[in-house]
């Protein structure tokens, strides 16, 4: 049996708000949909994973899977239409033009938290119905009230679900439901398949299963994804770089920012000291030796570097082991140029390249008193401490 896999992420999510629409929207520091791409990559049941994208959303799709593993599951995206109902047509149809499949899982790319075990839930449910849905039973007390809000009466909960996805069906008679139901506004996949006549099951889901659609949802989200890491590991950095002899032969660049100053920093790179105690503090958390080892100054591919690419790496690798950055907390050791002036920038800057709420990043400075190497202004230090969570 052939089983594939079709995550729909054509829609704006316009109630997310944002900048850009919400599937590509960073959660814990990772596009959202790349969390529910690679729960379904990860399934060793599912052969082959089709996602459903909007024309506009090439580039946003691209960064987003690039640093996915099992790829090779992945088929090329294919475009979505107006409606979600369209976007699944037309998702089925890719996927039976290139990939002939028996058993497919119909998931939303904002729902990041499915699980293995429900995957087998709904797997399992196949072998005796042409369709099954994840769901959970509702246990509120339900009320009917008027426009206004003024109470009718109770209604009876009995027998009544909150659908969930992934859907999951037999492929040919959910591809034959919707290609008949085209046109129509049903409201999802179950919808579609009962109307075709298709017995569905519900599946007993999850609360945390939950579809992101509010920013307070990606608020909840985080907090679920911290939950599932609870290996709390703390590293920290440490980086010192003299003044270049020649002033304004090297621009001074702190933290991604170039700063007005009379100097730069000397360095194989462009000596950015901030991001390099930031590096090696991720390093350092995750025990994956220093920036020296990663990027060796002896090494002429990284003369004259930007260091956030540095930085990008060591994120990369708390990434690829699944874990999470809580918060990363530097500190700037000089006794000029003056660092509040850009404080702000700077902390903007490191969020942007690790992919983190602004609150989760610190920038502080201070001096020596006029003591050492910093005092007599002959350099500038930097230390830096990285939390990081591991499953």
């Amino acid at each position: 049996m052939q089983t594939s896999a079709l995550i729909v992420a054509g829609g704006r999510g316009h109630r997310a708000g944002g900048e850009i629409p919400k599937q590509y929207q960073l959660l814990g520091g990772i596009p959202l949909i790349t969390h529910s791409i690679a729960r379904l990559l990860a399934h060793p049941a599912i052969d082959r994973v089709q996602v459903v994208i909007h024309r506009d959303d090439g580039t946003f799709y691209h960064d987003a899977i690039k640093n996915l593993a099992d790829a090779k599951k992945l088929a090329p995206a294919c475009f979505g239409g107006s409606q979600r109902q369209d976007s699944v047509r037309l998702g089925l149809e890719a996927l039976a033009a290139t990939n002939p499949t028996d058993l497919v899982l119909i998931h939303d790319a904002a729902r990041p938290f499915v699980t293995e075990a429900e995957i087998d839930r709904l797997l399992a449910a196949l072998t005796t119905s042409p369709g099954a849905i994840l769901a959970v039973p509702v246990v509120d007390t339900l009320k009917r009230a008027d426009e206004q809000g003024r109470m009718l009466g109770g209604a009876d909960r009995t027998g009544l679900w909150r659908a969930q996805t992934p859907q999951a069906f037999h492929f040919q008679a959910i591809l034959d439901a919707h290609r008949a139901a085209a046109g129509q506004s049903l409201t999802d996949d179950a919808a579609v398949a009962e109307q075709a006549g298709l017995a569905v099951l519900c599946v007993t889901g999850r609360d945390e299963n939950f579809k992101v659609t509010a920013p307070e949802d990606f608020q909840r989200a985080e907090r679920q994804l911290l939950l599932a890491r609870p290996d709390i590991r703390v590293g920290q950095g440490f980086d010192v770089h003299a003044f270049d002899a020649e002033p304004g032969r090297r621009a001074l660049v702190l933290a991604g920012i170039e700063l007005s100053h009379s100097h730069g920093l000397a360095g194989h790179s462009d000596a950015d000291v901030a991001l390099h105690a930031l590096t090696d503090a991720l390093l350092g958390a995750i025990g994956d030796g220093d920036i020296g080892a990663h990027f060796p100054p002896s090494d002429a591919r990284w003369k004259g570097v930007a260091s956030e690419r540095f930085l990008r790496h060591a994120v990369d690798l708390v990434h690829k082991r699944d874990g999470l950055i809580a918060h990363l907390d530097l500190t700037i050791i000089c006794e000029a140029p003056k660092v509040g002036p850009y404080r702000e920038a700077m902390r903007k800057r490191i969020a942007g390249i690790c992919g983190l709420p602004v609150d989760r990043v610190a920038v502080k400075a201070t001096t020596t008193e006029k003591l050492g190497f910093t005092g007599r202004r002959e350099g500038i230090a930097a230390q830096a401490v990285a939390t990081v969570r591991l499953p």
